[in-house]
């Protein structure tokens, strides 16, 4: 099936794409490669560590087989050591789906990094230039005092603290820097900049299953990544040169194993804390895409292919006039 005709008026209407979202471990990979069979479809991967080369082990990259049966975007673009964010990601996600879109194929977002799905379906707020000289405030006071900052930013901007992991500073700091800067809290920044014109219609599915089920799947796979050899990957790594502190180590899985290579934590105890890390991510997960994207719930293939065909085919009001 090729994807839905497009009008050649002189105003470009929203190009309609699948956005296939959910927990790590999930099933999201397998649900849109079989999804892409059946639509005509290619995938662009919304996956903050996918995007790396040379790290296999801990990424849970598509298969070589999902692979030729698919095309797939935004897998391996860059080295560990290259500078990429949300920003970049997004151009890189854009041109793919313009290239998708030109072969008469449809884009099917796959991933679970909620920022770059937001960035892409909303656009992203910038907001003021960095101020090296508080956020170097803000760090002192973390230090003094641990858990200082996110106690702050419940209090200021609530919104953006239920969104925000306690751990996550970079993002911590930015909110409270921006809420210095302007005087409005980054919530509301970003809710204004949600209602701007938006380029793309989506259709937003979440890939449902049981929550135990789920945590299984997680535990299993930790399993496989220690088994697989993710120490020793890590480990080559830093010896071909990638700092151990580069941002890209701090995905999970590469934070724990590096706590091994430094002896602070056990490597028998590697899987088990890689697992946690991993479910507790897959929590903050669920909480941002039911609380961020308006999602549908799916739980095999044959409904989604439905919702998805309902989705490309369904004439706008505009055709309709």
């Amino acid at each position: 099936m090729s994807a839905p005709s497009r009008s050649t008026g002189s105003a470009r209407k929203p190009e309609r794409i699948v956005v296939v979202a959910g927990a790590t471990g999930v099933g999201k990979t397998a649900l849109a490669v079989s999804l892409c069979e059946r639509i005509g479809g290619e995938i662009v991967s919304a996956d903050s560590r996918q995007v790396y080369r040379r790290m296999e082990v801990g990424t849970a990259k598509p298969s070589a087989e999902e692979r030729r049966r698919v095309r797939h975007h935004l897998i391996d673009v860059v080295d560990p050591d290259d500078e990429f964010d949300a920003s970049v990601w997004r151009r890189l996600a854009e041109g793919a789906i313009d290239e998708i879109r030109q072969a008469g194929k449809v884009a099917v977002v796959c991933g679970g990094t909620g920022l770059y799905i937001r960035g892409l379906v909303s656009g992203l707020f910038d907001g003021p230039s960095a101020d090296e000289d508080l956020r170097a405030r803000l760090a002192d006071e973390e230090r003094a005092a641990p858990g200082v900052l996110h106690a702050r930013l419940r209090v200021v901007d609530a919104e953006a603290a239920v969104r925000i992991h306690p751990n996550d500073m970079v993002r911590i700091v930015r909110a409270l820097e921006v809420l210095e800067s302007t005087g409005k809290p980054i919530s509301v920044w970003q809710r204004e900049h949600a209602l701007a014109e938006r380029r793309y219609e989506v259709l937003a599915l979440e890939v449902a299953l049981a929550r135990e089920e789920l945590y299984e799947r997680i535990n299993r796979r930790s399993a496989e990544m220690v088994e697989g050899g993710l120490v020793a990957e890590l480990a080559g790594l830093h010896g071909a040169g990638y700092a151990p502190s580069l941002k890209a180590f701090a995905a999970i899985g590469y934070r724990e194993a590096g706590m091994c290579l430094e002896g602070n934590l056990a490597e028998p105890e590697l899987a088990g804390a890689v697992a946690q890390a991993t479910r507790q991510y897959a929590k903050r997960q669920l909480v941002w895409i039911r609380g961020q994207m308006d999602a549908e719930a799916v739980a095999d293939v044959a409904t989604a292919l439905a919702r998805v065909e309902e989705f490309l085919h369904a004439v706008t009001p505009e055709a309709r006039d």
